[in-house]
């Protein structure tokens, strides 16, 4: 009996380098802190891409940039992606 075996693996924003790309699986921490990076557009299945690794590292979020120190981005948990969303498709 042989069963796909899906590997997948989590890391702190921090870990990125500059021009990676990645998708939010989750952001931890208080409520209020989680709630304002939604707010930022920083949830669980948004893209962004490391512009600036360090701290503070520089994210392009969407059509915006966001800087975070490393306490913080290590608080987000991302999933390596190809490169940015496709565009959605009208519905």
């Amino acid at each position: 009996m042989s069963a796909a075996v899906t590997l997948e693996f989590l890391l702190p924003l921090e870990l990125l380098r500059s021009g990676d790309w990645a998708d939010v699986a989750e952001v931890q921490g208080e409520p209020a802190w989680v709630g304002r990076l939604a707010e930022l557009g920083i949830r669980a299945g948004s893209r962004v891409r490391m512009l600036r690794h360090g701290s503070p590292c520089l994210l392009q979020v969407g059509d915006a940039r966001l800087s975070l120190r490393g306490e913080w981005a290590m608080q987000i948990l991302v999933r390596p992606a190809a490169g940015p969303q496709p565009p959605e498709e009208p519905a």
